[in-house]
């Protein structure tokens, strides 16, 4: 069953149509990636449909009763809230249902058994079931464990987070409410490749429809089963993967030039008719106007198929990524040995001992705070690591690409400082600011400390570009680039003749880019052959072997008992009891009562008996889940 249903939406900005007749559908299941240049409305879209944006034309049919949630980049507004609080905001309705089922409870306890009130308590209590029932708070916890969260910080207020962590906070918030249509436009920013792989899973296996907007190419191939693409006012919808929207895309284009072509041929063939006997007999002058009213026909044929080439050819303007042809290097451009990180008094990595060449293009990987900015920040600095040695090779020129964009000249305007930075004429400075989408008089002379935190990675990336460096670190350079630009970046890394060291969440730049991995585990650092896919496959296949070698540990028969009577030893203290897992079993045992009293009542929702043990059953259960949480806490702290 559909979800939504829109037909012909229409809407307007001052009076111009942004896009018109756009028509899809939603089911349950589906995750439409929604894709098109900056600008063609797809934010705008995504809020006509929860209400936020007026529709100029067009309709929406829902599914009776549907929930709709949407997940952008705005911060949430009131910060004095708790993050658990926050999250439970996305859930009003669930909590509201809990309290409709308490009162109807009490309702039917007290003697009211009429049809009404019994399809009421049937409606809530299906409601609850496939949000997960009573412990669906547990499953908004985990959303926030998921999205990289810990148990110490849900008692925090919202005022004391950055910003990345309040744009996690609102997805874990918009997941927590059992949406029947969620809504998320760049879900993936500010989330580490472990909160990625979380995601992807979490959203392939929810009973709802998605629809979403992103950049990250490896996460719509994971999660994508259909395209939308937005461009020139108008959608186009393809059906299969995220890879499917562009072969197609391909396909059609090729398909248009080549009818293109042919009606071209045609009309070439007709018109030498025309002119050769347009002035002849009657009869031939009367064939030649029939020729000229086939070549009119023809000729609104290939103007559609040009603007479908055209369309289809369409390309967002994007940066102009080119790399100078670096200075040469010696063979060995850093060398870390035996090298210690640590951020203020937590300890981060011990041991680091590796050794990058010429040539190599290394992916640096791990989760969000594990020591990777602050290793590569070591290798270019003038200060000594806490404990070990870094050396760069004989030759080697860095260029520093920072996830926060520091390191910029400020002094002056954007045109000075490309041209301090990097000692180019004028012209050349202007040519270079305006592949990267700074373009004109006043973009060039904008003051850097008035540019915003995007405009700074882009004049970052340029003076990199044009830097002359032999030894790129890169930390999250696709942060706020479009597809097109990752990809042209993706292209210029490819075929980069120097050294690149990576660090980035774009696990197909990862794997595009990198012939080897360095990854963070265990406090230190282990080298792969390969890029992001190699290193997942041997991931993959190293837990696999853990989990055999468990398994036969486990299917191991017991060693057989002796034939003689042992000498007697002195007897162990017996074990200590493990409270959660005491308390884990009963909560066990109590959901099963409480799910045999709910079939019971499901057969017959009169039986007042029933209804006071349902009652009394689950407020033991929430009694336990208390008591869980609590002893959970202690052991935290």
């Amino acid at each position: 069953m559909a979800v939504l249903i829109a037909t012909n939406l229409r809407k307007e900005l001052s009076g111009d149509p942004l896009f018109d007749r756009v028509s899809f559908k939603v089911e349950r299941g589906d995750r439409v990636a929604l894709a098109g240049p900056n600008g063609a409305g797809k934010t705008t879209l995504l809020r006509m449909l929860v209400g936020e944006t007026g529709i100029d034309g067009g309709t929406l049919a829902w599914e009776k009763g549907a929930r709709v949630a949407l997940h952008d980049q705005r911060p949430p507004l009131d910060r004095a809230l708790t993050l658990r609080e926050y999250i439970l905001t996305g859930a009003a309705d669930l909590v509201a249902t809990e309290n409709e089922l308490g009162g109807l409870e009490q309702a039917m306890a007290g003697g009211a058994h009429d049809a009404t009130t019994l399809d009421a308590y049937a409606r809530a209590q299906a409601r609850l079931e496939h949000a997960g029932g009573y412990l669906w708070r547990n499953r908004a916890d985990q959303a926030l464990r998921g999205l990289g969260f810990l148990d110490a910080d849900l008692g925090r207020r919202l005022s004391t987070f950055s910003g990345g962590e309040l744009t996690r906070a609102s997805l874990a918030r918009t997941l927590a409410g059992d949406p029947d249509l969620l809504l998320l436009d760049e879900p993936t920013n500010h989330l580490d490749i472990t909160s990625l792989e979380w995601l992807e899973k979490e959203l392939t296996g929810l009973d709802a429809a998605i629809v979403l907007v992103a950049h990250d190419r490896w996460f719509l191939e994971a999660v994508a089963t259909a395209t939308m693409e937005l461009e020139a006012g108008r959608a186009t919808f393809f059906a299969g993967p995220w890879h499917a929207w562009r072969l197609e895309k391909e396909q059609r284009l090729g398909h248009a030039e080549k009818t293109a072509e042919r009606i071209g041929r045609d009309i070439d063939r007709l018109q030498r008719f025309v002119d050769r006997y347009r002035a002849s007999t009657a009869k031939k002058a009367r064939q030649a106007q029939t020729k000229m009213t086939q070549i009119a026909r023809l000729e609104k044929k290939r103007s559609g198929a040009r603007d479908e080439i055209a369309l289809l050819t369409r390309r967002t303007k994007s940066l102009g990524f080119e790399f100078l042809d670096p200075p040469r290097s010696g063979k060995t451009v850093v060398e870390i040995e035996d090298v210690s990180v640590s951020a203020g008094d937590k300890h981060l990595l011990d041991g680091v001992t590796f050794a990058i060449d010429r040539g190599e293009h290394i992916a640096l990987v791990g989760p969000n705070g594990s020591g990777k900015t602050t290793l590569i920040g070591g290798l270019l600095s003038e200060e000594p690591p806490e404990r070990g040695k870094v050396r760069l090779g004989y030759g080697v020129v860095p260029g520093y690409f920072s996830q926060h964009a520091i390191g910029l000249d400020e002094r002056g305007s954007v045109l000075d400082c490309v041209q301090t930075m990097t000692g180019m004429t004028r012209p050349r400075a202007q040519n270079l600011l305006g592949r990267f989408l700074f373009s004109g008089w006043e973009a060039h002379e904008k003051p850097v400390t008035a540019l915003s935190g995007g405009e700074r990675r882009r004049l970052a990336l340029a003076v990199l570009v044009a830097s002359g460096s032999n030894f790129l670190v890169l930390d999250e350079p696709t942060n706020h680039l479009d597809l097109e630009s990752r990809e042209a970046l993706e292209a210029a890394l490819e075929a980069f003749p120097g050294t690149i060291l990576l660090v980035s969440h774009d696990r197909a730049l990862l794997d595009a880019v990198a012939d080897r991995t360095a990854a963070i585990e265990d406090g230190t650092i282990h080298l792969y052959d390969g890029g992001w896919a190699d290193y997942v496959r041997v991931r993959e296949e190293r837990a696999a072997a853990e989990q055999a070698a468990s398994s036969a540990a486990e299917e191991r028969p017991p060693r057989p008992k002796a034939t003689r009577t042992p000498a007697k030893r002195p007897a162990r203290p017996r074990r200590e009891r493990d409270p959660i897992a005491e308390i884990e079993a009963r909560i066990e045992a109590q959901e099963k009562l409480v799910g045999d009293l709910e079939s019971r009542l499901a057969e017959d929702w009169a039986d007042v008996d029933a209804i006071a043990a349902h009652k009394r059953a689950r407020e033991d259960l929430a009694g336990l889940i208390h008591r869980w949480e609590t002893l959970v806490d202690e052991v935290a702290r």
